[in-house]
Formats: structure tokens, C-alpha cells, sequence
């Protein structure tokens, strides 16, 4: 049996004593696979963005001073001087009374200090004739408007998004410092299981777990390893266990964490190093049987077999500290408030997280719906789930038509 269940903030403490997460190296990536990783550096501009004075239309460039009067009846007449192409460095210097036809993106030609649009010009050979005035500066991006050299850009810690990755090409760079991906084992206990494509004999199931913790983990910036299926014997998981030592950053297993007979992580993991196993047993439902513990600095969270429990326990002990080993900032999920459709029963003595559904009624009101459970392999129950609803174990109930607060598993769509 489970020695005294550790409460969720018993456990939660245990092991921020037991292991301090912080990001597991730092590594040079070329531009293309900096998606979505997290920045190990403050970025400097090295240059002014962008890097000349540029026309932002079609026009002409010309000195702002020679528009002062231009009316739609009567315009300025100036003289044509030439013409500036995008990608080229411009051969003609505006003087007074000239103008030069520009594109837009286009060097900003020497001598011209605004643009005028090429709707508001009428030209008739080599006499531009410019129909409303222009100020200074006007239909011009100025060198450095938009990032100035020596400016931070970028800050260490910030995840990597198409928009920054785009900033980072602005300034010429091709490679980037990021933080290492944790690299984190996954393995799956059981006699029972059986890898999905294969043949499903009677009495078996497929591995559910193995791949929602391995997108589970990719989801926290980590990078999975499958090593496959395990059956519940001591010598064969011990071989496991520490293989997957030797090559992660981290381990999350599932299953063997109950009190039957073949629940041996527990036992093994205390054969394995040290400290050993630090929590065994979590007065949470779902997920009392979880297990974690720390061999030689490194983390194994043991996880119940139960598909929606191992989900549950994952993202409530094991996300926030993949993302700390990613660098990443862990953020609380979302939530919202909503009105309980349904008498809500915690587990006795335990914090209970219940999921649900999220709909409106007639007048618009958010109502927050059981998911039923059905039985405790299911994977539905989450597949389903908008989000969960956390009860204390100090409370018997949560009423019909009581406002809760709902943790959304995804952001809620309109």
C-alpha cells in the first residue's frame, strides 16, 4: 500500500526541493529550424532596419519645399531628373525644381526628402506637373524607423515565432544561440500493451500513452524518445530505466505505480540511485498513484497507466518543468469563469479535477458541464474536455448553478 498520500502542495513542494529545473544547454541553429525555440541571448541590431531612406509609394521624389501651393487647378511644374529602382543604389541627385520617378521600396535618391504619390502627378515628357503639396519626410521610412543598430530586439527567454524569426533575417543574421531541447524518454509498462499498426491480440489495448506524453512533451519544447513497451518485470525495467538515464534529460513512464502485484517502478526506481524515489503516492484524483523520483540529478516521473489520469499528472507536474529545462516561461493556463450545470462530487480527502464542457445557454451564459468519465482507461474523457475544474479537498460539493473557475486545456473559440 501507499505510505501517507502527499497533498497536491506537499508534493508540489517535495519536488521543488528535490530538483531545481533550469535549462539543460545551449545550442547554435541556422535560421530555417530556429521556429519555435526559445532565444538563449539578448539580440542586438547590428545594423539600422531599414538600412537607407526609402519610398513607401509609387511616385516621385522630390524637395517638399518645391510643392508649397500645389493645387489640384493649379500645379507646381518641376522637371524630371531620372529614375530610382528598387534594389539599386540611386544614380540622380534631386536639386530644386526636379523630381525623380521612384517605387515604392526604392532608395530614397540624394537631395529629395519626400514623396509625392504618383496619383497626384500628371508628366508630359520630362515636366512633372505635382497637383498637391507634400512635407517633409511624408511617403518616406526613414534609415532605422523601424530598428535602430545597437537597439535589443530580441529578449533572451522569448519563444521564437514566425514574426521574430522574420526580424532576425531582417537583420541579416543566419544562425541563433537557443536553448537546448530536453531530451525526455518516454516508456510504456505493461503486459497488456501493444504498440498501434501491429496485430491487437484478445485481451490487449493499444499504447495510448506513449505518443499523448510524447506530443505532450514536444508541446513543452522537449524532444521525445519512444523506447517502446516494457512488461512489469523488475529485471527488464531496471535495464530500461537505465538506458534511459544514460541518454535523456529526463524520464516519464507509465503504468506499474499502483499496489497490484506487478507495480514495481516504485522498487526499481529506488534500486537505481540516488535519492531515489521522493513522492509515492498524491491524495489528487485523478493520478493518486503517481510517483516521481530523482536518480543522480535527473527527474523519472512514473505516471499512472490510465491514459486520461497520465495526461492530467503530466501537465500538473511534469509541463511546468519541461519548460523550465526548455528555458521556456511557463504560463498559467488560460481560464474563465463559468456556471456549474451539474452537482459536482470531489473525491474524498483528495483535490479533484473534474473536466468539462464549456457551451452557453439562451442568454449567452458560460456553463461548465461534467465530462462523463466512463471507464478509467478512457482517452475521450480528455479528447472531449474544454478544460477542468479544480475542487479542494476541503469541499463535499460543488452546486448546480455555483460559479467555478474553468482551466482551459486550449484557448476557448467564439
Amino acid at each position: 500500500m501507499f505510505r501517507r498520500l502527499l497533498s497536491f502542495e506537499e508534493a508540489q513542494e517535495v519536488l521543488r526541493r528535490s530538483f531545481s529545473p533550469r535549462p539543460v544547454g545551449v545550442e547554435q541553429v541556422p535560421l530555417p529550424e530556429a521556429h519555435d525555440r526559445v532565444l538563449a541571448e539578448e539580440i542586438l541590431a547590428p545594423m539600422d532596419v531599414p538600412p537607407f531612406h526609402r519610398s513607401t509609394v509609387d511616385g516621385y521624389a522630390l524637395k517638399s519645399a518645391d510643392t508649397f501651393g500645389a493645387k489640384e487647378n493649379r500645379p507646381i511644374s518641376l522637371r524630371f531628373c531620372g529614375r530610382v529602382r528598387v534594389g539599386e543604389t540611386p544614380k540622380v541627385t534631386v536639386q530644386r525644381g526636379t523630381a525623380a520617378e521612384t517605387a515604392t521600396g526604392a532608395p530614397l535618391p540624394r537631395g529629395a526628402d519626400a514623396v509625392v504619390m504618383l496619383e497626384y502627378v500628371v508628366r508630359k515628357d520630362d515636366i512633372i506637373l505635382v497637383h498637391r503639396p507634400v512635407s517633409k519626410g511624408e511617403n518616406v521610412m526613414k534609415a532605422g524607423s523601424d530598428i535602430s543598430e545597437g537597439e535589443a530586439v530580441l529578449k533572451e527567454g522569448l519563444s521564437l515565432t514566425p514574426s521574430k524569426v522574420g526580424v532576425l533575417a531582417a537583420l541579416g543574421l543566419t544562425e541563433v544561440k537557443v536553448y537546448r531541447r530536453p531530451v525526455v524518454a518516454i516508456v510504456s509498462t505493461g503486459t497488456e500493451i501493444v504498440e498501434p499498426g501491429k496485430p491487437l491480440p484478445p485481451g490487449k489495448v493499444y499504447d495510448i500513452n506513449a505518443h499523448s506524453l510524447s506530443a505532450a512533451v514536444l508541446e513543452c519544447g522537449g524532444e521525445p524518445v519512444n523506447l517502446g513497451i516494457v512488461p512489469d518485470e523488475k529485471g527488464r525495467l531496471r535495464g530500461v530505466l537505465r538506458r534511459a538515464l544514460n541518454l535523456a534529460d529526463a524520464v516519464v513512464t507509465s503504468g506499474g505505480v499502483s499496489v497490484g502485484p506487478d507495480d514495481v517502478i516504485p522498487e526499481v526506481l529506488r534500486e537505481l540511485g540516488k535519492p531515489g524515489v521522493v513522492i509515492n503516492g498524491v491524495a489528487l484524483k485523478p493520478g493518486k498513484p503517481t510517483t516521481i523520483g530523482v536518480i543522480e540529478g535527473k527527474p523519472v516521473f512514473s505516471l499512472p497507466g490510465h491514459p486520461t489520469s497520465s495526461l492530467m499528472v503530466f501537465r500538473l507536474f511534469v509541463r511546468p518543468v519541461l519548460c523550465r529545462m526548455a528555458g521556456r516561461k511557463e504560463e498559467a493556463p488560460p481560464t474563465v469563469r463559468a456556471v456549474a450545470s451539474a452537482r459536482m462530487f470531489p473525491a474524498r480527502g483528495r483535490r479533484t479535477f473534474i473536466t468539462v464542457n464549456l457551451t452557453r445557454d439562451e442568454k449567452g451564459k458560460l456553463l461548465a458541464s461534467p465530462v462523463p468519465p466512463g471507464l478509467s482507461g478512457a482517452i475521450t474523457t480528455l479528447a472531449k474536455a474544454d478544460g477542468f475544474v479544480e475542487i479542494p479537498e476541503s469541499r463535499q460539493f460543488v452546486d448546480a448553478g455555483e460559479e467555478v473557475t474553468v482551466h482551459l486545456f486550449r484557448p476557448l473559440s467564439r
